[in-house]
Parts: structure tokens; sequence; C-alpha cells
């Protein structure tokens, strides 16, 4: 096991910045801006200089209707990247559902499990996550991308989520996963509306009942170009994140653990304000 990944959850004493590298063709948010590893790697190690506390790498888009690589192909997307991040001090998280991948990028220096399907796209994923005693980011999920939307149907969405996520949190722990390595996710944009992001997104601490860390992923995320539109079209990804940095000092104010973005120096800075707001020292990079 590499001596440099932390066995434990980050805990800055502020709410962290999770950074994002995309090592896909086909991402919402950068149009596989970062695809190949050399544009991934430089842009890891810019999101690290800018101060994120985790860098995450994902080699399968989530975005609606997307279509998903094999495994060998995430493989080959993700580890080359993996391995050249890991060892820059800010610790790497592997975005992905699958086991398999999941354990070599362990292997390959990652430290923390994001997981948007929240253990259930993959039978052997919490096992796997007990196993390797990672950190493990369960995230909010009722199916793929191919048609996750349609699944977007509730009656109380945040009362609905709270108890799909404390279900999985209790398979997490029957797995063996340990309470302490635990992070929750709503999953804003996963199988949920406009509607549905904006009824949680106004009760931030709906999730507080289980009493685990809160990451929120919101950046970029249609709901915000749909607000910003002119008439029928929507802002364009790149011109949300004025948008992301709004929320997140929202979120920061409301005690997240964490945020999960594209950017990454307009969210430390908004941390700051808040943190100065609730009277806390300003943080070090």
């Amino acid at each position: 096991m590499p001596e440099h990944r932390p066995r434990h959850l980050p805990r800055p004493g502020r709410t962290l910045v999770m950074g994002v590298v995309n090592v896909t063709p086909d991402s919402f948010s950068d149009g596989g801006q970062w695809y190949e590893p050399e544009a991934a790697i430089r842009h890891g190690r810019q999101l690290a200089a800018e101060g994120a506390d985790l860098i995450d790498i994902g080699g399968e888009s989530t975005r609606p209707g997307a279509v998903r690589p094999s495994r060998a192909e995430e493989l080959r997307r993700v580890l080359p990247v993996i391995e050249a991040l890991a060892p820059l001090g800010a610790p790497v998280s592997v975005d992905t559902m699958r086991s398999e991948v999941a354990r070599e990028a362990v292997a390959a220096g990652a430290a923390m499990i994001n997981d948007v399907s929240g253990g259930m796209a993959d039978p052997a994923m919490l096992p796997t996550v007990a196993e390797l005693g990672v950190p493990y980011l369960l995230m909010h999920w009722r199916g793929h991308s191919a048609d996750m939307q349609r699944r977007a149907r509730y009656g109380d969405v945040a009362a609905e989520v709270r108890q799909e996520l404390a279900r999985q949190v209790e398979h997490a722990l029957a797995a063996g996963v340990a309470a302490d390595q635990l992070v929750l996710d709503p999953g804003v944009g996963f199988a949920k509306t406009a509607e549905h992001n904006w009824a949680l997104l106004r009760q931030p601490g709906f999730l507080d009942p289980l009493g685990l860390p809160v990451l929120w992923g919101v950046s970029r995320k249609t709901f915000l170009g749909r607000l910003l539109a002119d008439g029928e079209t929507l802002r364009a990804t790149v011109e949300r994140d004025d948008a992301t940095v709004a929320l997140t000092t929202v979120l920061a104010l409301a005690g997240a653990w964490g945020v999960r973005t594209h950017t990454v120096r307009a969210h430390r800075d908004a941390i700051a304000v808040a943190g100065s707001l609730h009277g806390a020292p300003p943080p070090r990079v």
C-alpha cells in the first residue's frame, strides 16, 4: 500500500474542495478537454496547485444518456493519471462504479473511492471497499445514465433521498465498511429534475439525521444552465462557474463537509469567506 495514501477521511476543519478531472471524451462539463492522459495530468496538477483537497479522477461519463465504456477502457483512461497525480500531496479519488477498477485504482495510489451508484451498480463494490479500507463516497442513485431521468419521481424528494441513502449505508456497514470512512452525496442531477435539485439545496441539512459527512456535487450542472438560460438557450457549461461558486458559499455556510467542483481557487476563496463569517480563522493552503 503506497505510503502517500491516507487511510482516513481528510477533515481540514472547513468545507473541502474536490477538484474534478474527467478523463472521458463525452463529459457534459468539459467536452473531453482532459481525455488524453497528458492533458488530464496537467489539469490535475493545476487543481492541486490551486489548493484542491482531493482530486477526483473518472473514466466514465455519467451525463444523462451516456454509454458506459468497457472495464478495460475505463482502466486505460484512469490508471496513468492516478499514478502520476497520487504523489503530489492532494489525495486522489477514483470516480468509478466498478469494484475491479476501484481495486486497481487503489493499488495505483488512489486514496478514496467515489461511487455514484452507492454500491448498487456492482454487488462486489461494498465488500471491496471494506477490504481496501479506504474512504468511500456513497451517492444517491436510482439507475444508470441511460435511463436515470425516467426514475425522477418523488413524493417528498428530501425524505425519499434520505431514506434510500440510509438503506445503502446499512448495506455498506453490513459489508464491513467502517462508518468513519463514509461520506454521503445527495446525487444532485441524478434521477432528479431541476425542481428536485433546488428542493434539496433549500434544505442542505436534510441528511444530518444520518450523522455522516456530506459532499455536494453541483458544479456546472444543467439545473444551473436552466436557471441562467437566455430564453430557451441554456447557459453554456463553462459559463456556470459563478453560479456554482455562489452555491459553494451557501453550502459552506451550512457546514457541508465538501463540494465537488471543476475549478478550485474561487471555491477555496468562497469557503474562506464563509469560514470568516462563522468566526473561523482563514485557512492556509
